[in-house]
């Protein structure tokens, strides 16, 4: 498979790799971007983790959540240029789409493409809107969360929002700061007993690779891979990740500190790829 400058360019601003470092990776996977990704970790890159986050182009990443903030909404509208993203048509568009998906609750995003929109479906009037915009348009993304307590976070831009749930009612405050610690962080969990199993794997035989390429003894090559998973963990679920706002203690120590059993129950995240 022949590997593009864009290609490259696309991995380097995925990982912050070294341009050389990007291709080679890229030629052994034969292109595949998660197994360049992986590569250049087993190689001792210090790469980030692959997150959950949705690869998408230029659009609008909208949360919102119920006037009972009992469920959360994300959607993704997408189209092909940041100028119609900003577009004030565009924009409203998007917000009704949130707003139809808040009232009906549909279960998927088929079923929010098959609701009706002014007399058309969701699909057909983005159908209609390419028309008049002259761009693609794809809604691409549908997320809810139920809980006690929703709220949504939109980071200014709309490129990043997050729908995080409490299991208490009554600590709106938290919840915001929970779904701007979600945006900021990109946790991959809410807690390390939440992580897929294929992932915890993944981060071990990383974990693994690194510790025999730098010397060390073959003996200590599981409690090194452990101690790096123990790491991830710390890093990558919510629970367990430094507060941004207070970095001396974790999010699960500020939530028991506002109330013994305070917990996040769910969180989504949705970000446009750069």
């Amino acid at each position: 498979m022949a590997i593009t400058a864009a290609d490259v360019n696309k991995l380097r601003q995925q990982t912050g790799a070294g341009m050389m470092d990007c291709k080679n990776a890229l030629v052994e996977a034969d292109g595949d971007f998660d197994k360049a990704v992986d590569i250049l970790r087993k190689k001792g890159q210090k790469v980030a983790a692959k997150r959950s986050d949705r690869d998408a182009a230029e659009g609008l990443v909208i949360g919102k959540t119920t006037a009972d903030n009992k469920r959360g909404v994300l959607i993704v509208l997408n189209c092909e240029t940041d100028f119609v993203a900003k577009n004030e048509d565009f924009v409203a568009f998007a917000n009704k789409i949130v707003d139809l998906a808040i009232e009906k609750n549909p279960a998927d995003l088929n079923a929010l493409l098959a609701l009706n929109f002014d007399g058309k479906t969701v699909a057909e009037k983005i159908t209609e809107e390419v028309g008049k915009i002259g761009e693609k348009i794809e809604l691409s993304a549908y997320e809810t969360v139920e809980a006690a307590h929703v709220v949504a976070y939109n980071h200014p831009g709309n490129k990043i929002a997050s729908i995080v749930g409490l299991n208490k009612d009554g600590f709106a405050e938290v919840a915001k700061e929970m779904a701007m610690q979600v945006a900021a962080m990109n946790p991959v969990a809410v807690d390390k007993d939440d992580v897929p199993q294929s992932v915890v794997e993944k981060e071990l035989e990383i974990g693994r690779e690194v510790a025999a390429q730098e010397g060390k003894p073959a003996e200590m090559l599981d409690k090194i891979a452990q101690g790096k998973l123990n790491r991830f963990f710390k890093e990558s679920t919510l629970l367990n990740q430094d507060f941004i706002r207070e970095h001396k203690k974790s999010i699960r120590q500020y939530l028991q500190e506002k109330d013994k059993e305070l917990t996040v129950t769910e969180f989504k995240r949705i970000s446009l790829a750069n």
